[in-house]
């Protein structure tokens, strides 16, 4: 294999060791009207719908007398870890939970909020977490998971805090009866007990310490806990920031209505390493108010742009069909908009240009650009500056400071045919500590010195700017979310009338994204007239026990028998090749779901 290390065009950055809560809502006896280095009265967070904000100043106090309460939780809450798991959709309450947390010193996990109680229960017992944080229309979710664990009614009441945007917006969700939530502590009743003097510290060696637990999908078996220390969430904010788009922090504690101040915003889930790292930290740090806003609707998030004069927006390569498509384009004033910044998957040239031209019509000169990174990277690797965005369009960029790269080529089968490509392994500061309880994936992923092996295939220009254009591992990317196939196959396998099954990811030009297609080997042999209602019936099947981005969008392919090696792995490569000449006519069922 080839050994030559890239290292960043950027000089290296100055980095340090403490919390992530001192290093973005720390204040200095000199300055004690500050908060991270900004006006304590300047916005931090502002619902995008209800128009209410949190300042820096209430942030913190919100997160200190979280952190109080955690040390001193009232009846009947019991917590038996130091670890918290927060689920919910993206809501303004978001802040005050995650740093609420931290500053108690203690690990949060973060569960995708799509989750069935099924899929919740691995990453409740995994991370080790006996205390919930809970959205009011997920508490369903939450206590069908823990009566899964044997739990009592009474022992239910112990583990969970309900906590909605309702304290911070006035807003009640309606969606949820009164009766439902009896019983139960709100995140209300843990304010104005008390409140911590200062946050926990971890200087030094303890900034080595988990703060949190984001679980990335592997290529097999369920997902792993990636266990992010203060030290790789300080250190990644400090390396962005040389290739982020020069920062205009908000001084005042109102937006000014004629600009002059950055305003960023998305509705990337906070759950997910990009969404929380860019919308919940990197604005903080910046001093630039983000919006917050949950699922993303065209309407709303046009609207949000216009009323907020949001100048640098987070998306995902999917949204930008819409964005080259969808009439609320051109129904809002996106005059502010500058930056569209994208991540989670790549994106292609094409729709690149068209989204440029139509926003440009009607009156947004938007530069969009994107990154590269992973739930174990923390996450951002690569960054594509606004200034090379034009002329690298495709590109994700160069590699960020204080990080070390290798291009890695297999001696045995190429990993592809391009020239100079090999698989990305990656050293530095931002890499995790580890799989919680994994040490066997641990030891796979990174090597005794530091290499951690991404299994994406990237190649590198001649002005050092890197292209990801293949991947070794098998995972499907839905818009945004990584669905393991290896998860679906054990899944479809649990199906009385499957005998075998194979999963893949298959290119849809229409979503700009990656679609899960089975392919399936039945129990008994199905008649051409059965074949339909017997795929749509597994697709339902399926449906009703994953999150809605796991569904088999792809459709199925009902085969004789699943192509595999003489070690018994599937040979996916064999089944994308077939996919690419699958037509009208082959026993294929696909349908919305």
């Amino acid at each position: 294999m080839t050994n030559i290390t890239y290292q960043s065009s950027y000089p290296p950055v100055p980095l340090c060791r403490r919390s992530i809560f001192t290093h973005l809502l720390g204040i200095s006896p000199s300055s004690p009207s500050t908060v991270g280095g900004f006006p304590a009265s300047s916005p931090a967070f502002i619902d995008a719908l209800s128009g209410a904000t949190i300042t820096r100043g209430t942030l913190r106090s919100h997160a200190l007398q979280l952190a109080f309460s955690l040390h001193n939780l009232p009846s009947p809450l019991v917590n038996r870890t130091k670890t918290v798991l927060i689920f919910s959709p993206n809501s303004i309450t978001w802040p005050a939970m995650i740093f609420g947390v931290v500053a108690a010193g203690f690990c949060a996990t973060l569960a995708n909020s799509a989750y069935t109680p099924d899929e919740l229960k691995h990453q409740y017992t995994d991370a080790g977490a006996h205390l919930v944080f809970t959205h009011p229309s997920q508490f369903g979710t939450v206590r069908t998971m823990l009566r899964s664990l044997g739990c009592s009614e009474q022992e239910i009441r112990s583990r969970i805090i309900v906590a909605g945007a309702q304290w911070i917006t006035g807003d009640k969700d309606a969606s949820v009866p009164d009766i439902e939530l009896k019983g139960l502590v709100n995140i209300t009743q843990l304010l104005g007990r008390g409140e911590l003097e200062e946050e926990v510290s971890f200087d030094g060696e303890r900034s080595n310490e988990t703060v949190y637990l984001c679980y990335s999908s592997g290529t097999t078996g369920k997902p792993k806990g990636v266990e992010t220390t203060h030290y790789n969430l300080t250190s990644v904010l400090e390396i962005i920031k040389p290739a982020w788009p020069t920062s205009k922090p908000c001084l005042t504690p109102t937006i000014p209505k004629q600009g002059g101040v950055d305003v960023l915003f998305g509705c990337l889930p906070f759950y997910h390493i990009y969404g929380g790292v860019k919308l919940l930290h990197l604005p903080l740090l910046l001093g630039t108010p983000s919006v917050v806003m949950a699922g993303f609707d065209p309407d709303r998030f046009c609207a949000a742009i216009a009323k907020y004069h949001v100048t640098v927006s987070l998306v995902v390569p999917p949204m930008f069909v819409v964005f080259a498509r969808h009439p609320a384009i051109q129904k809002y004033d996106l005059s502010s908009l500058q930056i569209l910044f994208s991540g989670a998957a790549p994106l292609g040239a094409d729709l690149v240009s068209t989204v440029t031209k139509r926003l440009k019509g009607v009156g947004a000169d938007v530069t969009i650009t994107q990154g590269y990174g992973l739930t174990e990277t923390s996450p951002t690797v690569f960054l594509l500056p606004v200034p090379d965005a034009d002329s690298h369009v495709g590109s994700t960029g160069v590699l960020l400071p204080n990080l070390e790269l290798r291009l890695v080529e297999d001696e045995g089968e190429a990993h592809t045919d391009i020239p100079g490509a090999g698989e990305l392994w990656v050293r530095g500061p931002t890499i995790m500590k580890g799989y919680l309880n994994n040490p066997t994936a641990t030891a796979a992923a990174v090597t005794p010195d530091g290499w951690f092996k991404t299994g994406d295939i990237a190649v590198r220009d001649k002005d050092g700017f890197f292209t990801i254009v293949d991947r070794r591992k098998e995972l499907i990317k839905y818009k945004g979310f990584q669905v393991p196939p290896a998860e679906l196959e054990s899944l479809l396998l649990q199906h009385p009338e499957i005998a075998d099954a194979a999963v893949i990811g298959i290119e849809s030009k229409e979503e700009a994204t990656e679609l899960p297609r089975a392919y399936i080997v039945p129990s008994r042999p199905l008649s051409s007239q059965e074949i339909p209602s017997f795929a749509l019936g597994v697709q339902d099947w399926v449906s009703q026990r994953v999150a809605p981005h796991k569904r088999l969008r792809g459709g199925i392919v009902i085969i004789d028998v699943v192509p595999k090696s003489a070690a018994g792995k599937i040979l996916r490569r064999e089944l994308r090749e077939r996919a690419k000449t699958e037509v009208a006519g082959v026993p294929f069922i696909r349908s919305k779901l």
